[in-house]
């Protein structure tokens, strides 16, 4: 039963479904309702189900081990994440860069791993990537700014464009926008680009290997801005589920235009009506 009545009934399944995690399929370390009985009978139903999340504090391998300890199997090529986009947009657009990460371990790794530069030496930063880093200090900010502003030779990239990220109890930490809200700040320049959602680059990326159009794919997630914004830029169908982030309240303020296919309580309220177990 939705909370509010939908423009559509979900009545059929559709050809793959990617869900964001953080306070969509989890919140915490307490698996959310409905979430594995969802998982299951997709794949019962030998649905594609894929793991997308704006979070670069994690590598693709922690979100495996993560999901299992949840009691979800998770195989490393249905999750994708701004380690992976980052990573490969970086190998794809800016071949033989050097970069600077204000970033946590799992970004750093995964960079050294793909063979692409860094330094912390302004005078050969060609890119200041702002990520989700609980170490930021003014050390850091002054190499971007150097980097960026005195010696005008470095672009401005992120991650993911989330002010904070919600923990349990209503709390949360400030997420990447406010490191890029500080190097802008300073600069004066604005970020030139940022390769998590709504960013259509993340859910190619998440997609990769499957043969299906966006129009056959349903994104699920918590975050009018993120998850449901990039479904409606790249014409997917949509659910927000109201256990993250978003609100009742937000979806009716918003512009008609960026609203959600559907609304619902608990994740598997997306298993159709005509097969849900009464």
């Amino acid at each position: 039963m939705t909370t509010v009545p939908n423009p559509e009934a979900i009545t059929t399944w559709y050809d793959a479904y990617v869900f964001d995690l953080d306070g969509t399929i989890y919140l915490g370390d307490e698996l959310l309702p409905g979430a594995r009985e969802l998982i299951d009978t997709l794949r019962q139903h030998e649905i594609p189900v894929r793991f997308l999340s704006n979070n670069p504090t994690k590598s693709p391998h922690m979100y495996v081990e993560k999901l299992a300890g949840l009691g979800i199997d998770a195989p490393i090529e249905t999750i994708a994440n701004t380690v992976v986009t980052m990573t490969r947009w970086l190998q794809t657009h800016h071949p033989g860069a050097t970069v600077f990460p204000i970033a946590e371990a799992p970004l750093v790794e995964a960079l050294d791993a793909a063979g692409i530069r860094m330094s912390s030496d302004p005078t050969e930063i060609d890119i200041v990537i702002a990520s989700y880093d609980r170490a930021f200090t003014y050390d850091k900010l002054q190499i971007a700014f150097d980097a960026i502003w005195f010696h005008r030779r470095a672009i401005l990239v992120a991650t993911n464009p989330d002010r904070y990220c919600p923990f349990p109890g209503g709390r949360g930490e400030p997420d990447c926008a406010a490191i890029i809200a500080a190097i802008e700040a300073c600069t004066g320049v604005t970020c030139d680009t940022i390769v998590g959602k709504p960013n259509p680059i993340t859910i190619h990326e998440s997609l990769r290997g499957l043969d299906i159009p966006f129009e056959r794919c349903v994104m699920v997630g918590d975050r009018l801005g993120t998850d449901i914004k990039m479904a409606v830029n790249t014409g997917m169908k949509s659910a927000l589920v109201l256990t993250g982030d978003s609100d009742l309240a937000d979806v009716e303020t918003c512009d008609p235009g960026d609203r959600p296919t559907w609304i619902i309580e608990r994740i598997d309220d997306l298993i159709p009506v005509n097969i849900r177990p009464t």
